[in-house]
């Protein structure tokens, strides 16, 4: 398959590609998975396994790479919700193997990995594409610059000729735009792994075609990943040793909570194994007051069971979604940690979150000029969009008929194809 406009919406958690045709039309890219069957969310996961005799590596994304480390844990190293590091200064590469990989390279090879899985192989040299983009990056003092940077180099080397970007907000509010009949202003929210964004459009309906006026956008660095570690950070770190103390020169000394900040983003849990941190917690564990808990820990990290530890944390979560208890279950290698989890509970855990979100709506909002009652549609899309608790934030503003759903994978892609496709394609996009 050699697709000429696409969509790219490279995300934290899952990628989505959505192809146009010449009719202006989008389609989304699909993927018969080795479990499961067809599929058009791809994980967005690399997996790496050293070759024979010091050989090339061999590299695996999505769903192949979870399986090349289910089959062979000790010899694989898996990274997932990389994309957290595309705007840090301080992550400049890591070491696989014996090999440096900066962060263009870990975003090509998987890229380059999820087109070859595509049903019949897919080569977008020559193509033109629109990829997404979050409003606010994410990570503590994200650069944009840095990020974009690091993004045109990995697109490169893929082969995209004609390469421009979108925000990702504005790519779910061209595919919601499609359900209206009439001129409205919407509200898109999208929940990402990373990031939270928010973009206000007026849509109107003209010769057939629907057009659009931006009026606002905003975000934070806040999605998905940061409510997983809340979870991590009252049930599970407890359990491996944090709050708890070492002994050194005669005296009793708090074990350092900078350990624990690598369960923060998926991706410095994986790049924790082999590291400075980890030696160094292994001295401390010598000397620990509770030494089982700090092997616990040094076992989950040297077993590489971060994606097993994922999976526990995002079935609780979804669990939550609909349910006011969630009995959490993790079973790695010899470790097995168990604990009921009440929803009022995390509610309560991510209310700095909930606020910071919170705050951004309103600053979109703001930005525009308009109040609540001035919205006739508010968009969730992405995966934390079903968190009870986020939604609230918009049906206090908005109102329980003010709220659409839907989309939560396709939404950004096939947007983004759509104005790749579209004749006003400048009004909407930035030049890398």
């Amino acid at each position: 398959m050699t697709p000429s406009v696409l969509g790219i919406d490279f995300g934290t958690t899952n990628t989505v590609v959505a192809v146009a045709d010449a009719e202006g039309q989008a389609r989304l890219m699909r993927f018969h998975l080795p479990q499961g069957g067809p599929a058009s969310a791809f994980r967005s996961v690399l997996s790496f396994q050293e070759g024979d005799d010091g050989g090339p590596l061999a590299v695996e994304a999505g769903p192949w790479a979870v399986e090349a480390f289910l089959d062979a844990p000790r010899d694989t190293r898996l990274i997932q919700s990389f994309k957290s590091f595309a705007a840090s200064h301080a992550f400049s590469g890591t070491s696989i193997w014996g090999k440096r990989f900066q962060f263009p390279d870990l975003m090509w090879g998987f890229l380059r990995r999820m087109l070859a899985r595509a049903d019949g192989g897919a080569d977008v040299r020559g193509a033109r594409a629109v990829a997404g983009r979050p409003v606010v990056f994410a990570g503590a003092e994200p650069d944009e610059a840095l990020a974009m940077s690091r993004y045109g180099s990995a697109y490169a080397r893929l082969g995209v000729a004609d390469l421009s970007y979108a925000y990702e907000p504005v790519g779910a509010a061209l595919f919601f735009a499609r359900r209206l009949q009439a001129q409205a202003t919407v509200l898109v929210a999208d929940f990402g792994g990373g990031t939270s964004d928010f973009s206000l459009m007026r849509f109107r309906r003209e010769g057939g075609r629907v057009r659009a006026e931006p009026l606002s956008r905003s975000g934070v660095g806040v999605a998905g990943d940061a409510f997983d570690y809340r979870i991590i950070d009252q049930v599970i770190s407890p359990r491996l040793g944090k709050g708890g103390e070492y002994r050194s020169g005669g005296k009793a000394l708090p074990v350092p909570g900078r350990y624990y900040a690598a369960f923060a983003r998926w991706s410095q849990l994986a790049l924790m194994r082999g590291s400075r941190e980890l030696r160094e917690l292994r001295e401390i564990a010598r000397t620990a007051l509770d030494r089982p808990a700090l092997e616990r820990f040094i076992a989950l990290v040297d077993g590489d069971h971060g994606w097993r530890l994922y999976q526990a944390v995002s079935a609780a979560k979804e669990t939550l979604s609909s349910e006011p208890v969630a009995h959490f279950k993790l079973e790695a290698g010899e470790l097995t940690i168990e604990a009921d989890i009440a929803r009022a509970d995390f509610e309560r855990w991510i209310s700095k979150e909930l606020a910071s979100i919170e705050a951004a709506v309103d600053e979109a909002l703001a930005k525009a000029g308009l109040r609540p009652q001035d919205i006739d549609k508010v968009f969730l899309t992405g995966g934390s969009s079903f968190v009870p608790a986020v939604r609230e934030i918009f049906l206090r503003r908005f109102g329980q008929d003010a709220i659409e759903t839907g989309g939560e994978f396709e939404s950004i892609a096939t947007g983004l194809a759509l104005i790749a496709a579209a004749p006003d394609r400048e009004a909407w996009v930035q030049r890398g």
